[in-house]
């Protein structure tokens, strides 16, 4: 695998190592020694699948709270988003900073977004599926969110927002004393 850093610190892009031959290639998409080479947490507790059925489907900006922070690796299967991510982290000297990617099933990228981030996407094509592994259990306790068109932030989109959940629509914009009143 190839891992080369965001302007980000700490997140990732990793890229496939491709061993090709007539019958196609080979390639590891995860492997405990080569992230820990690189100090990204492994202990991979929960692996979830989104499958997003139309073009334009906004999921986002989300993220937990101490003590169920959570790192995230995350892998477009099939189709194509934009996948964005904000950093969190007060003592970063990207703090507040966004990062965004296409990760498609062309691509094969993988993004890794540490503890302190949050993140959304939005679908490019119809029947977009996610397959992303997770540090942490899922918390409805700790979850928090950001709105999508933050202008604090102001997330360039490449497309329009056609369809988003209602919990996502209702996220406040960003403040500090709600979004960062726990340890991130």
């Amino acid at each position: 695998m190839k891992f080369t850093e965001t302007k980000l610190k700490g997140a990732f892009v990793i890229e496939l190592d491709k061993h090709s031959d007539d019958r196609g290639f080979f390639a590891r998409s995860f492997c405990k020694n080569e992230f820990a080479e690189f100090g990204l947490n492994n202990d991979i507790v929960q692996i979830n699948n989104s499958l997003s059925k139309h073009k334009g489907t906004l999921r986002g900006m989300h993220y937990q709270v101490f003590p169920k922070q959570e790192d995230k690796i995350i892998r477009c299967i099939k189709g194509a988003i934009y996948d964005v991510i904000i950093d969190l982290r007060k003592e970063s000297e990207t703090f507040l900073e966004w990062f965004g990617i296409e990760l498609s099933e062309v691509n094969r990228k993988t993004l890794y977004v540490p503890k302190g981030f949050a993140h959304g996407y939005i679908t490019l094509v119809d029947n977009t599926e996610l397959f992303y592994l997770t540090t942490e259990y899922y918390s409805a306790e700790f979850e928090k969110g950001i709105r999508w068109d933050d202008p604090k932030f102001n997330i360039k989109w490449p497309i329009d927002i056609n369809e988003i959940s209602e919990k996502d629509t209702v996220h406040p914009f960003f403040n500090s004393e709600y979004h960062l009143n726990n340890k991130i």
